[in-house]
């Protein structure tokens, strides 16, 4: 708990002042490293910010999307507590894979009070529009948002839910992207100078 909040205060003051110490960071690299080389380290890391902030908000998106559908699912076949569960939903999909099955597990106990049988039908609902998102909106909001292929996300979300768990599903996707933009360019300048 102490570490948290060590860290929390910490990324406050660090984003208070992330002008001066981007300055200071810039100011370092040029000063012990060639020039060409801090060019490089600055365009990397401007390109891992930038890939990161359209992961996040990519995110952000497939979740009021995913939300918006079981609503309006919800809404329709006239299940208790729509708007509370789905919202429940959106915020737990942020966790990529596991977190919508958390929002659903506590969607089946809400309805259970009011009724079994559309308890039920809910988890019928729920695997319907979870199959949606994770095979067409997912890939392609997130995908699109990083400028990562569809195949890629899936292939970087496995590999990374492998190895790490939820940390590895949530960062290599943009990683990955990163990665898969560094060395698009490069192939491109290298078939450039050869000239094919």
């Amino acid at each position: 708990l102490l570490t948290f909040f060590i860290g929390f205060v910490f990324s406050i003051y660090l984003l208070l002042q992330k002008e001066k110490v981007g300055r200071q960071v810039k100011q370092l690299l040029y000063a012990y490293l060639p020039e060409k080389a801090a060019d490089r380290i600055l365009s990397i890391a401007g390109l891992s910010s930038k890939t990161f902030a359209s992961f996040l908000s990519g995110q952000c998106t497939e979740a009021v999307i995913l939300g918006l559908l079981f609503f309006i699912c919800m809404t329709i076949f006239r299940f208790p507590y729509a708007l509370m569960i789905s919202v429940l939903i959106a915020v737990t999909a942020l966790i990529p894979i596991f977190g919508a099955f958390i929002g659903c597990f506590i969607g089946c106990f809400m309805i259970l009070m009011t009724s079994p049988i559309k308890m039920l039908w809910f988890i019928v609902l729920f695997l319907t529009l979870q199959q949606l998102e994770g095979n067409l909106i997912y890939p392609k909001v997130v995908g699109n948002s990083v400028g990562l292929p569809s195949i890629w996300v899936f292939a970087a979300v496995s590999i990374g839910g492998s190895a790490f768990g939820v940390a590895g599903m949530l960062l290599f996707i943009p990683l990955c992207s990163v990665l898969y933009t560094l060395l698009r360019e490069n192939s491109q300048e290298r078939l450039k100078r050869k000239k094919i």
